[in-house]
């Protein structure tokens, strides 16, 4: 099982998703992804997982970014051929489940006897997702925890901005990272027809933009200086040799890049 959620660590909401499942399902062992997603930041919460699932042992992965909760948005368990989502219907687990080979099935979460006691209107992972999951985990049957839902009406977040050009392309700033790496939306494949000198500039406007290496590593960029390159998920990225390319950058996630040749 694994648990990712933007609740953070400085108080005991991590703690008590882990009470809940430890006390339904004390053999079940959980892989905590992160707890620093923004918070309510649902495509960062959702690119994080999507990336970080395929490389999970199969099993039930608990999500938990939910701007939403205790509205009327859905609560849904997701089955995928390579393991289950559970976690708010508001585009968070949709990418992450395609990276598991697609949603064969889909379920509200609405069977009170598979929810705790008296659900706060506040927090769901503790009262709704964590109980389901652990459950789930148990080896419940998904149809067990409430009504079919049609994985045509779950809600996916809008597609990033991405447009090939003629001398490169314009891409949505996707996520950056902990090291101030910029990922966009764009496949790493883009790069390779663009020569070892590419510019980046802002998507919009007529700024010349930074010079930057085409390159396979941080390293192939002299130190302090801007490199573009395939990351580790697969997409375009750029990074900085020793630095923050977030910071050269000055771009928040929503923002476009291009990168074109030099």
């Amino acid at each position: 099982m694994s648990l990712t959620t933007d609740y953070g660590l400085t108080d005991g909401f991590v703690a008590a998703c882990h009470g809940v499942i430890a006390r339904l399902a004390p053999e079940a062992r959980v892989v905590d992804v992160t707890h620093l997603v923004p918070p309510a930041d649902v495509r960062r919460g959702a690119a994080v997982l999507a990336q970080t699932v395929p490389y999970l042992p199969e099993g039930v992965h608990v999500a938990v970014v939910d701007p939403g909760v205790g509205t009327t948005r859905r609560g849904v368990a997701l089955a995928t051929p390579r393991g289950l989502l559970v976690g708010p219907d508001n585009g968070l687990l949709v990418d992450a489940a395609e990276a598991l080979g697609g949603v064969t099935a889909a379920v509200e979460l609405t069977d009170q006897d598979w929810l705790g006691p008296g659900a706060s209107h506040t927090f769901h992972g503790r009262d709704v997702f964590a109980p389901a999951a652990a459950r789930l985990a148990l080896g419940a049957p998904l149809t067990g925890v409430g009504p079919a839902v049609d994985p045509g009406s779950l809600v996916r977040l809008p597609a990033p901005v991405l447009r090939p050009e003629a001398d490169g392309f314009t891409a949505e700033v996707l996520t950056v990272d902990h090291f101030g790496n910029v990922q966009l939306a764009a496949p790493g494949d883009l790069l390779a027809p663009l020569p070892a000198r590419v510019r980046v500039r802002p998507g919009t406007g007529s700024e010349p933009g930074r010079e930057a290496v085409h390159g396979r590593t941080f390293g192939d960029a002299p130190p302090g200086r801007l490199v573009v390159h395939a990351d580790s998920a697969g997409r375009v990225a750029v990074a900085v040799n020793g630095g923050r390319a977030v910071d050269m950058l000055t771009v928040t996630p929503g923002d476009l890049l291009r990168i074109a040749a030099g």
